[in-house]
């Protein structure tokens, strides 16, 4: 498993010492608002072990995520394939922090570092994200990083129970919308005279 690193972040290979905070996250009714039931601590320690399996086998998947000036565990950030049975195909982008980890602009500078590594070392043509449509810090995230929605493509999880968390929304952003971006910022960055650094959101 490749480590990436961002300014303030490190995405690593899981350890044992994550398991605690971890099932703390998945034992958190804010952090799963949008995920559905908690977990039990041996239920999270199985989703450890399902992801290391899956980042081995394919070489690409979730990394734990450490804040690099404390080592503290933040939560998680990877690519998955989508699902069969979704009205969709490809590899999708995904995040979850512990909630002390909020607002920090950890997501969204992790979720960047991923998109990198998706274009730029897995050659993929897109990436997608989807989430529940009440799920608006998410979709804010989606946004900062570059992803675009079509409600046309909105659709109904089908491994959802009927209930409020059913119906998601859908973000794309295609490899050459990233590209473009990128040329962008870096053309921006070598015209623009120097002011304060702001903090990133997300």
């Amino acid at each position: 498993m490749p480590e990436l690193r961002t300014d303030r972040l490190l995405l690593r290979r899981w350890r044992e010492c994550d398991l605690e905070p971890w099932a703390a996250m998945n034992a958190d009714s804010e952090v799963r608002e949008h995920l559905g039931e908690l977990l039990t601590r041996e239920q999270s320690d199985a989703t450890v072990a399902a992801m290391q399996a899956e980042f081995d086998d394919r070489g690409f998947g979730w990394w734990a995520l450490e804040a690099r000036k404390t080592g503290e565990f933040v939560g998680r950030v990877g690519l998955d394939e989508v699902d069969e049975d979704m009205p969709f195909t490809g590899v999708d982008i995904g995040w979850r922090l512990r909630r002390s980890a909020w607002g920090h602009g950890y997501a969204t500078e992790a979720a960047l570092a991923c998109l990198d590594f998706a274009f730029e070392v897995l050659g993929l043509p897109e990436v997608v994200a989807s989430t529940t449509v009440k799920n608006l810090r998410s979709q804010a995230v989606m946004r900062r990083i570059g992803m675009t929605r079509d409600p046309a493509d909105d659709f109904e999880d089908p491994s959802v129970p009927e209930g409020p968390l059913r119906r998601c929304v859908l973000y794309r952003t295609p490899a050459e919308l990233r590209t473009a971006c990128a040329t962008r910022r870096d053309t921006i960055s070598t015209t623009r005279p120097p002011g304060p650094l702001r903090r990133p959101r997300g």
